[in-house]
């Protein structure tokens, strides 16, 4: 994985190829490349270790031009983050060259194979074993009828390399002797088609494709479309040829400009009222006390049946979940439990027949997460996404789902997207509770609350100043402690999930009554602890567990929802957010816990937007 983009046409693929993997950025990673086909000249590949601009640059000085070409940006599995292991990577002779987002599992058996036919490996990829593989495919093929290789004898030689294949994968492939051919093959790992004038474009997503094209096809698994100037085919593993569903990419599907802003983090942190007011927009029933959705697929009756509710996830998203946990078990008296989706996949858990299974995921590409649902789904259980992107793969092949509406979400520390998820998990909770026992009067009063949430963010914005004096005092600190209860024990841990993702300090959230059953053993002077601590039902208990940090000489930053003269003289910083109700709580705390990561961020030299080691849309286990 990361990022892959394709061009096939009468223009210089250059261009494209270069913005779109700009556009791909986002994703995270850690090497770029691209391959250009020019008539009599053979493949032409430019490859660095580093960023897009880094090969922009490095393209300049090469003759690039054709009108064919496939460009990749790499976040390493399979080897190191090297100029070698950048794609593309050739197969055969120079005989082809591929560019592939995924994993192959099988891929040493693959090798020692290849090996033993006298293929030799540049790299320590398992994608390069796939181009070897294509190729001498290929060979066998048309050694058989002993003749030069034709357009259907590359499709083949393809279908029959994919069918050895164990894993995922999105692939692009060009041929040195077909400059009018370029073949994409998808298993696992998405690849969006973009239909123009003589010309056509594939991407891993459709943000590279905005401007270029406005008709768009979302390949489904098992399905390998070859694309020529004039012309799409799209082909599956089990049905043979299929008519295409060619969906409209809207203009605004993207917004890559920062607008200003520093960075697309901080920009995405202040689009969060908006990104609310969109994920509620239209979804308010005021007239019948609760919410509506239009894709759960579902009749009500059905809803009401539901005894028990799996909300799985992961990284933010599982800490959306067990925000979920907690409002849907409140407001509408189901059980809920929540699951790691790189764990739910593998386990065999007892579920009851009236199970529905609810997969949170800001990509809706994350390989756990897909990976959980099907299996859910494959043992008879209701699927259903809440997710951002749509026509994504979780967003197909769910049962039903909700989408986000959040725009999209560049910074690969996941924040207006956070918020978004929970927003939605009240409003769901507030409908399966009107289903069930909640009055018409409770209802309508959760729905004044939810409806002030845009006003409430944007008031909360207004720490950015006091959370920013307090990033001076605490970036060089090398642990953190986080802590709340209740609502606010999940946003602790997402509060010590962003600081870890882009500043690189060791952080942990825990729930606060925990800390003495062993973190405070780590409680000292150069160790900040912050505490979520706005009033509530919690509210006595978690300040009795905040003076038990400061006893041991702990530094305590406190969020708190008013003045509180209690706080203010035990902790040595104070952040004030508005009041709001408990169930509400996480979605205003999120705010100042994402600015004081940011801003330590900033202080020490990070790159918040592209942190090291981390891919915004994470298709692999």
């Amino acid at each position: 994985m990361c990022g892959i983009v394709g061009y096939i046409g009468s223009q210089d693929a250059c261009p494209f190829l270069l913005t779109g993997l700009q556009r791909l950025e986002y994703r995270g990673y850690d090497s770029a490349g691209i391959a250009t086909l020019r008539p009599r000249e053979g493949i032409r590949i430019t490859k660095t270790a580093g960023r897009v601009v880094e090969l922009a640059a490095a393209v300049k000085q090469t003759n690039m031009v054709g009108p064919v070409g496939i460009g990749h940006t790499r976040w390493a599995t399979h080897g190191a983050a090297t100029r070698e292991n950048a794609h593309p990577h050739m197969g055969g002779n120079s005989l082809l060259t591929l560019a592939h987002n995924g994993v192959i599992e099988n891929y040493e058996s693959l090798k020692h194979a290849l090996l033993s036919k006298g293929y030799a490996f540049r790299s320590q990829t398992d994608s390069e074993v796939v181009a070897h593989l294509i190729a001498d495919c290929l060979k066998t093929h048309t050694t058989e009828f002993e003749r030069a290789p034709d357009v259907q004898d590359c499709i083949a030689a393809v279908q029959n390399a994919i069918a050895q294949l164990r894993g995922t994968y999105g692939l692009v492939i060009l041929f040195r002797d077909f400059q009018d051919l370029l073949i994409a093959a998808r298993c696992g790992s998405p690849l969006v088609v973009g239909i123009g004038k003589n010309e056509q474009f594939v991407a891993s997503d459709s943000s590279p494709l905005v401007g270029f094209t406005e008709r768009i096809i979302y390949l489904a698994d098992h399905q390998l479309a070859v694309l020529r100037p004039d012309s799409i085919q799209v082909l599956h593993r089990d049905q043979g040829r299929v008519q295409p569903n060619v969906q409209t990419l809207s203009s605004d599907s993207v917004d890559v400009s920062l607008e200003g802003y520093a960075h697309y983090m901080l920009k995405e942190i202040y689009e969060q009222p908006q990104s609310v007011r969109n994920a509620l927009r239209g979804r308010l029933d005021r007239d019948n006390a609760t919410a509506k959705f239009g894709g759960l697929n579902l009749t009500p009756q059905q809803l009401r049946g539901v005894q028990r509710i799996i909300l799985t996830g992961c990284g933010t998203s599982w800490h959306s979940a067990l925000v979920g946990e907690y409002l849907v078990e409140e407001l509408a008296r189901i059980p809920v439990e929540v699951e790691y989706a790189s764990e739910l996949r593998y386990r065999n858990p007892p579920v009851d027949h009236d199970t529905i299974v609810f997969g949170i995921t800001q990509s809706g590409e994350t390989a756990d997460t897909l990976a959980a649902l099907r299996e859910m789904k494959r043992k008879g259980h209701h699927t259903m996404a809440i997710c951002n992107v749509i026509g994504s793969s979780i967003a197909q092949e769910a049962d039903g789902g909700i989408y986000l509406h959040a725009g999209p979400e560049i910074g690969v520390a996941s924040t207006k997207a956070f918020t978004s998820q929970l927003s939605v998990l009240a409003m769901l909770a507030l409908y399966f509770g009107r289903l069930r026992h909640l009055s018409f009067e409770a209802g309508l009063r959760i729905i004044d609350q939810l409806e002030q949430l845009p006003s409430m963010l944007e008031e909360t914005l207004g720490c950015h100043a006091a959370v920013k004096e307090i990033a001076t005092r605490y970036a060089d600190a090398t642990n953190f402690l986080y802590l709340g209860r209740n609502y606010n024990f999940p946003s602790a841990l997402e509060g010590a999930l962003k600081l870890k993702e882009i500043s690189y300090i060791h952080a942990e959230g825990y729930p606060a009554a925990e800390m003495k059953h062993g973190p405070i053993a780590l409680v000292d002077a150069d160790t900040p602890s912050v505490f979520i601590v706005p009033q509530g039902t919690v509210y006595d208990k978690v300040l009795s567990n905040l003076q038990e940090v400061k006893a041991r000489g702990g530094p305590v930053i406190a969020i708190v929802d008013h003045v509180d003269p209690q706080v203010t003289r035990l902790a040595d910083a104070v952040i004030t957010i508005p009041k709001v109700e408990d169930f509400l709580q996480p979605i205003i705390a999120a705010i100042p816990l994402q600015l004081l990561a940011y801003e330590i961020a900033l202080l020490r030299g990070c790159d918040v937007d592209k942190p090291r080691n981390l891919a915004k849309s994470v298709t692999v286990e």
